[in-house]
């Protein structure tokens, strides 16, 4: 019987590789983000001809591939369209970089990356000025989260915080009011008519709101449902939430 003493290459790891951002539109919104450090791009040709069509290249190494080897690099299940652009992580904002903060998300301890992609792109479709999320016990960037917020990494300020409580304490003094999200709260969310800036805090799914986030928030409502299912995944809460806290505003 023989033996392969070749050990079979390893797949490229999101989790501690180099950041590949894939899919057209996300790949597209990381090379019009001048902040964004790209380092290479690899595309069909197919894929080539459409970016070049859309907007600039900039000086990113362009090297053409094929499909099959997409999808030995990024995995079988990632949907890469036909191109991937390694880059450098997104920039991480601190909540004094930001001004004027007049909608954001509060993210308290959420991990999973589909549910941050998701809800970053929910964000920039409402027009929020930043995510807020803790600089332990959130993902780090991956082609996955990238790919579930379809360009809004790149569109979004994303700002990281050592301590959430010191951070809603900031926001609070700036004048803005936080409004944290619980199945288990009494109070339904209303529409909101006034024009105060807002800070929704949503919690990760099954542990909720951690006790001193709750303390801090201003308010605690739950989304009214009247079906028999009460809960929702954190992302589609989020956008429900966004949109029923700003719909009977201003701007």
């Amino acid at each position: 019987m023989s033996i392969n003493k070749f050990p079979p290459k390893q797949r490229y790891n999101p989790d501690d590789g180099p950041v590949y951002l894939y899919g057209f539109h996300t790949v597209r919104a990381a090379l019009d983000n001048p902040g964004r450090v790209k380092k290479a791009l690899l595309a069909t040709p197919n894929a080539l001809l459409r970016l070049r069509e859309s907007g600039e290249l900039g000086k990113v190494k362009v090297t053409e591939t094929t499909p099959k080897e997409l999808d030995r690099l990024l995995g079988a299940d990632a949907v890469h369209q036909g191109v991937a652009l390694e880059v450098d992580p997104v920039s991480r904002f601190g909540l004094d970089d930001i001004d004027p903060l007049k909608l954001v998300v509060v993210l308290d301890q959420i991990t999973d990356p589909h549910n941050v992609g998701a809800i970053l792109r929910t964000a920039c479709a409402f027009g929020a000025d930043a995510v807020i999320t803790t600089a332990r016990h959130s993902p780090r960037e991956t082609g996955v989260m990238a790919k579930s917020a379809s360009g809004a990494l790149d569109l979004v300020p994303m700002i990281e915080v050592r301590n959430l409580g010191d951070a809603l304490e900031k926001l609070k003094s700036r004048g803005m009011l936080v409004l944290g999200f619980d199945s288990e709260s009494e109070q339904p969310l209303r529409p909101r008519t006034d024009d105060q800036p807002l800070a929704i805090v949503m919690g990760a799914e099954g542990k909720g709101l951690r006790q001193r986030t709750r303390e801090l928030c201003d308010e605690m409502v739950k989304l009214d449902m009247p079906g028999p299912i009460k809960s929702l995944n954190v992302s589609n809460a989020a956008a429900i939430a966004l949109f029923a806290a700003t719909a009977g505003r201003s701007a």
